[in-house]
């Protein structure tokens, strides 16, 4: 794509004060996230997606434009969509990305927000016969939480959605085997938590794994209640940490915020 149409999609009009004040805040959440991921160097140039459902509109999800890098969105540029098109490239969004997201937005209400991401060590995980084990906090934060999606080519063909959705079922976590991972929430912010829990505990176990001791594993009513916990603690005061890291991408660059 020549250089000015790049130019014209990363810097388009503000949008602030023309959609709803509910729109503008997700979008900027949504900017955060692919800004966050990209600060963590979970993201594959272009590649990969997080979505978030329109406030007020649940017919329609914004996503990132296809062609720009995951530090180039802001919340001006993300792409409004509706997810019960059919939509490829010509619509500015990548059509794997799209099939993937629009499947779990039609069948999950409770779904405000998705990430997918090809992480390594996440996806080392995904294609071993355990999956993920609650060996760390950060393991056992997501026990009995995660579902498993077996791996059928890249993402773009309508009919695996079905399938998408009857593995996910209503977990909040989903390891596709040999791909990848999603994790969704009902906010920005909780789906971007869970991953970054997911990509720590299997940064771990991959460590552990290597160095062959004998695993402890804790009881599963332990985790159980560790689980209440942590959804707890993000329904209250965990929720701070989210302003907080938007200080620090401001202090590197708060043109997501445009």
């Amino acid at each position: 794509m020549p250089d000015d149409l790049i130019n014209a999609v990363r810097h388009p009009a503000s949008l602030e004060g023309k959609v709803s004040p509910e729109e503008w805040t997700t979008r900027v959440d949504l900017a955060t996230c692919y800004r966050l991921v990209r600060g963590n160097n979970w993201c594959n140039s272009i590649y990969n997606h997080c979505s978030a459902r329109v406030p007020g509109e649940p017919d329609f999800m914004l996503m990132k434009a296809h062609p720009l890098l995951w530090d180039e969105v802001t919340a001006s540029n993300l792409v409004k969509v509706n997810i019960h098109e059919e939509l490829d490239e010509s619509a500015g969004i990548n059509r794997p990305g799209f099939v993937l997201h629009s499947a779990i937005m039609r069948a999950r209400p409770d779904v405000a927000a998705a990430v997918h991401i090809h992480e390594e060590a996440s996806t080392a995980i995904s294609t071993t016969k355990e999956g993920l084990l609650p060996l760390t906090q950060d393991g056992i934060f997501l026990f009995e939480q995660i579902a498993y999606h077996d791996y059928q080519g890249i993402t773009e063909n309508a009919e695996e959605r079905n399938a998408i959705i009857t593995n996910f079922g209503d977990k909040p976590v989903m390891l596709m085997r040999s791909h990848g991972s999603v994790t969704v929430g009902e906010s920005v912010r909780e789906a971007y938590v869970h991953t970054t829990h997911l990509v720590k505990a299997s940064q771990i176990q991959l460590q552990l794994m290597a160095g062959g001791a004998e695993l402890i594993i804790p009881p599963a009513e332990i985790c159980r209640t560790a689980v209440t916990q942590h959804i707890a603690h993000g329904l209250g005061r965990g929720q701070a940490d989210w302003p907080a890291w938007q200080r620090e991408l401001d202090r590197i660059d708060e043109s997501y915020r445009h």
